[in-house]
Protein backbone atom coordinates (compact mmCIF):
# COMPACT_ATOMS: atom_id res chain seq x y z
CA UNK A 1 0.00 0.00 0.00
CA UNK A 2 0.96 3.46 -0.11
CA UNK A 3 1.59 3.61 3.56
CA UNK A 4 3.91 0.82 3.63
CA UNK A 5 6.48 1.39 6.29
CA UNK A 6 5.13 5.13 7.23
CA UNK A 7 4.29 6.34 10.65
CA UNK A 8 0.72 7.77 11.70
CA UNK A 9 1.87 11.13 12.29
CA UNK A 10 -1.84 12.63 12.48
CA UNK A 11 -5.34 11.32 13.10
CA UNK A 12 -8.13 13.42 11.37
CA UNK A 13 -11.81 13.05 12.44
CA UNK A 14 -15.05 13.87 10.81
CA UNK A 15 -17.37 15.08 12.80
CA UNK A 16 -21.45 14.45 12.38
CA UNK A 17 -22.68 11.32 13.63
CA UNK A 18 -18.35 10.32 14.65
CA UNK A 19 -17.70 13.11 17.34
CA UNK A 20 -21.10 14.14 18.23
CA UNK A 21 -24.44 12.82 18.31
CA UNK A 22 -25.20 15.66 15.52
CA UNK A 23 -27.33 13.22 12.62
CA UNK A 24 -30.68 13.35 14.17
CA UNK A 25 -30.16 17.07 14.98
CA UNK A 26 -29.25 17.64 11.27
CA UNK A 27 -32.38 15.59 10.28
CA UNK A 28 -34.39 17.37 12.98
CA UNK A 29 -33.24 20.49 11.17
CA UNK A 30 -34.10 19.65 7.87
CA UNK A 31 -37.38 18.24 8.61
CA UNK A 32 -38.32 21.39 10.06
CA UNK A 33 -36.70 23.86 7.03
CA UNK A 34 -38.06 21.88 4.67
CA UNK A 35 -41.48 21.42 5.96
CA UNK A 36 -41.76 25.53 6.44
CA UNK A 37 -41.22 25.36 2.71
CA UNK A 38 -44.24 22.80 2.48
CA UNK A 39 -41.78 19.98 1.47
CA UNK A 40 -43.26 17.32 4.02
CA UNK A 41 -39.77 15.24 4.12
CA UNK A 42 -39.54 11.83 6.38
CA UNK A 43 -36.74 10.73 8.16
CA UNK A 44 -35.72 8.04 5.70
CA UNK A 45 -35.80 10.91 3.32
CA UNK A 46 -33.80 13.14 4.50
CA UNK A 47 -31.13 9.99 5.55
CA UNK A 48 -30.68 9.73 1.72
CA UNK A 49 -28.32 12.96 1.78
CA UNK A 50 -26.43 11.87 5.11
CA UNK A 51 -22.71 12.70 4.48
CA UNK A 52 -23.22 15.47 2.02
CA UNK A 53 -21.78 18.36 2.14
CA UNK A 54 -25.48 20.78 3.25
CA UNK A 55 -25.56 22.56 -0.36
CA UNK A 56 -25.15 19.06 -1.99
CA UNK A 57 -28.33 18.21 0.46
CA UNK A 58 -30.33 21.42 -0.73
CA UNK A 59 -29.48 20.85 -4.35
CA UNK A 60 -30.51 17.69 -4.52
CA UNK A 61 -34.08 18.28 -3.26
CA UNK A 62 -34.44 21.43 -5.04
CA UNK A 63 -33.71 19.61 -8.07
CA UNK A 64 -36.69 17.07 -6.95
CA UNK A 65 -39.42 19.06 -5.50
CA UNK A 66 -38.77 22.89 -6.72
CA UNK A 67 -40.63 25.20 -3.55
CA UNK A 68 -41.26 28.31 -3.89
CA UNK A 69 -39.81 30.91 -1.29
CA UNK A 70 -36.11 31.24 0.25
CA UNK A 71 -33.54 30.31 -2.51
CA UNK A 72 -31.29 27.19 -2.05
CA UNK A 73 -28.36 28.89 -0.62
CA UNK A 74 -30.94 30.76 1.58
CA UNK A 75 -32.07 27.58 2.93
CA UNK A 76 -28.45 26.30 3.33
CA UNK A 77 -28.17 28.75 5.84
CA UNK A 78 -31.16 28.77 7.42
CA UNK A 79 -30.69 24.72 8.29
CA UNK A 80 -26.68 25.23 9.58
CA UNK A 81 -27.72 28.00 11.72
CA UNK A 82 -30.97 25.31 13.17
CA UNK A 83 -28.23 22.25 13.41
CA UNK A 84 -25.65 24.93 15.13
CA UNK A 85 -28.44 25.99 17.89
CA UNK A 86 -29.40 22.62 18.63
CA UNK A 87 -25.70 21.28 19.36
CA UNK A 88 -25.40 24.05 21.16
CA UNK A 89 -28.26 23.35 23.49
CA UNK A 90 -28.11 19.73 23.66
CA UNK A 91 -25.20 18.11 21.25
CA UNK A 92 -24.04 15.10 22.99
CA UNK A 93 -20.61 13.43 22.30
CA UNK A 94 -20.39 9.45 21.04
CA UNK A 95 -19.24 7.17 22.61
CA UNK A 96 -16.04 6.98 23.05
CA UNK A 97 -15.29 10.66 21.31
CA UNK A 98 -13.78 12.35 24.04
CA UNK A 99 -11.72 9.10 24.88
CA UNK A 100 -10.34 9.03 20.79
CA UNK A 101 -8.97 12.20 21.12
CA UNK A 102 -7.76 12.23 24.44
CA UNK A 103 -5.39 8.71 22.63
CA UNK A 104 -4.33 10.86 20.18
CA UNK A 105 -3.22 13.31 23.13
CA UNK A 106 -1.54 10.86 25.08
CA UNK A 107 0.42 9.54 22.14
CA UNK A 108 1.07 12.77 20.93
CA UNK A 109 -0.39 12.50 17.47
CA UNK A 110 -2.04 15.52 16.13
CA UNK A 111 -6.05 15.78 16.10
CA UNK A 112 -7.86 17.40 13.10
CA UNK A 113 -11.20 17.62 12.47
CA UNK A 114 -11.89 17.84 8.75
CA UNK A 115 -16.31 17.96 8.32
CA UNK A 116 -18.79 18.52 5.64
CA UNK A 117 -20.50 20.78 7.80
CA UNK A 118 -19.61 24.62 7.94
CA UNK A 119 -17.17 26.51 10.00
CA UNK A 120 -20.69 27.75 12.12
CA UNK A 121 -21.75 23.82 12.85
CA UNK A 122 -17.96 22.89 13.82
CA UNK A 123 -17.64 26.03 15.76
CA UNK A 124 -20.36 24.93 17.78
CA UNK A 125 -19.78 21.51 18.07
CA UNK A 126 -15.72 21.47 19.22
CA UNK A 127 -17.71 24.66 21.86
CA UNK A 128 -19.74 22.02 23.13
CA UNK A 129 -17.90 19.02 23.38
CA UNK A 130 -14.97 21.08 25.12
CA UNK A 131 -11.72 19.83 22.58
CA UNK A 132 -11.46 23.18 20.80
CA UNK A 133 -7.86 22.91 22.35
CA UNK A 134 -7.00 19.33 22.09
CA UNK A 135 -7.75 20.16 18.07
CA UNK A 136 -4.76 21.29 16.42
CA UNK A 137 -6.72 22.65 13.10
CA UNK A 138 -10.31 22.20 11.34
CA UNK A 139 -11.50 22.12 8.25
CA UNK A 140 -15.11 22.81 6.58
CA UNK A 141 -15.31 21.38 3.30
CA UNK A 142 -17.44 24.46 3.14
CA UNK A 143 -14.15 25.83 1.74
CA UNK A 144 -13.62 23.71 -1.00
CA UNK A 145 -14.98 23.86 -4.35
CA UNK A 146 -17.14 20.43 -3.96
CA UNK A 147 -17.75 18.61 -0.92
CA UNK A 148 -17.24 14.57 0.09
CA UNK A 149 -16.37 12.00 -1.74
CA UNK A 150 -14.26 14.62 -3.50
CA UNK A 151 -11.09 13.93 -1.38
CA UNK A 152 -10.51 18.24 -1.16
CA UNK A 153 -10.95 18.50 2.29
CA UNK A 154 -9.10 15.85 3.25
CA UNK A 155 -5.97 16.93 1.21
CA UNK A 156 -6.33 20.44 2.64
CA UNK A 157 -6.74 19.29 6.03
CA UNK A 158 -3.43 17.23 5.90
CA UNK A 159 -2.09 20.42 4.28
CA UNK A 160 -2.54 22.43 7.09
CA UNK A 161 -1.44 20.09 9.39
CA UNK A 162 1.64 20.20 7.48
CA UNK A 163 1.11 16.36 7.25
CA UNK A 164 1.22 13.81 4.16
CA UNK A 165 -1.94 12.39 3.70
CA UNK A 166 -0.29 9.09 3.22
CA UNK A 167 0.81 9.35 7.62
CA UNK A 168 -2.56 10.45 8.14
CA UNK A 169 -5.37 8.20 9.54
CA UNK A 170 -9.07 9.33 9.04
CA UNK A 171 -12.01 8.44 11.15
CA UNK A 172 -15.48 8.60 9.39
CA UNK A 173 -19.28 7.51 9.90
CA UNK A 174 -20.32 7.85 6.35
CA UNK A 175 -19.68 6.40 2.79
CA UNK A 176 -19.15 9.35 1.29
CA UNK A 177 -16.78 10.60 3.60
CA UNK A 178 -14.85 7.45 4.10
CA UNK A 179 -14.34 7.34 -0.06
CA UNK A 180 -13.35 11.21 0.41
CA UNK A 181 -10.49 9.90 2.99
CA UNK A 182 -9.00 7.11 1.05
CA UNK A 183 -9.19 9.04 -2.23
CA UNK A 184 -6.68 11.05 -0.66
CA UNK A 185 -4.48 8.06 0.37
CA UNK A 186 -5.23 8.17 3.77
CA UNK A 187 -5.83 5.12 6.23
CA UNK A 188 -9.57 4.97 7.06
CA UNK A 189 -11.31 3.84 10.29
CA UNK A 190 -14.90 3.65 9.33
CA UNK A 191 -17.42 3.58 12.50
CA UNK A 192 -21.03 3.33 10.69
CA UNK A 193 -24.08 3.72 12.33
CA UNK A 194 -25.78 0.24 13.66
CA UNK A 195 -28.14 -0.85 10.51
CA UNK A 196 -24.88 -0.38 7.81
CA UNK A 197 -22.13 -1.67 10.00
CA UNK A 198 -22.01 -5.64 8.53
CA UNK A 199 -22.43 -3.92 5.09
CA UNK A 200 -19.69 -5.31 2.29
CA UNK A 201 -19.57 -1.31 1.09
CA UNK A 202 -17.12 -1.06 4.28
CA UNK A 203 -14.48 -3.60 2.44
CA UNK A 204 -11.90 -0.68 1.11
CA UNK A 205 -11.47 0.47 5.01
CA UNK A 206 -8.55 -0.32 6.75
CA UNK A 207 -10.96 -1.42 9.89
CA UNK A 208 -14.36 -0.91 10.79
CA UNK A 209 -15.69 -0.28 14.38
CA UNK A 210 -18.94 -0.49 16.13
CA UNK A 211 -18.18 2.78 17.92
CA UNK A 212 -15.07 4.73 18.28
CA UNK A 213 -14.53 2.81 21.58
CA UNK A 214 -13.41 0.59 19.74
CA UNK A 215 -10.18 3.05 18.50
CA UNK A 216 -7.39 2.01 20.94
CA UNK A 217 -3.85 1.94 21.16
CA UNK A 218 -3.39 -1.62 19.50
CA UNK A 219 -5.60 -0.53 16.51
CA UNK A 220 -3.15 2.26 16.24
CA UNK A 221 0.17 0.16 16.23
CA UNK A 222 -2.44 -1.90 13.45
CA UNK A 223 -2.31 0.60 11.35
CA UNK A 224 0.97 1.67 11.31
CA UNK A 225 1.26 -0.11 8.15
Amino acid sequence: MAWAGRAIAAVIFDLDGLLIDSEPLWRQAEIEVFGSLGLALTEAQVRETMGLRIDDAVGHWWDRHRWAGPPPVEVERMVTARVAELITGSGEAMPGALEAVDLCRRRSLPVAVCSGSYAVVIAAALRRLGIESEVSVWHSAEWEPVGKPHPGAYLSTAAMLGIDPTACVALEDSFNGAISAKSARMRVVAVPEPSTLGSPRWGFCDAVLPSLLGFDGALIDALQG
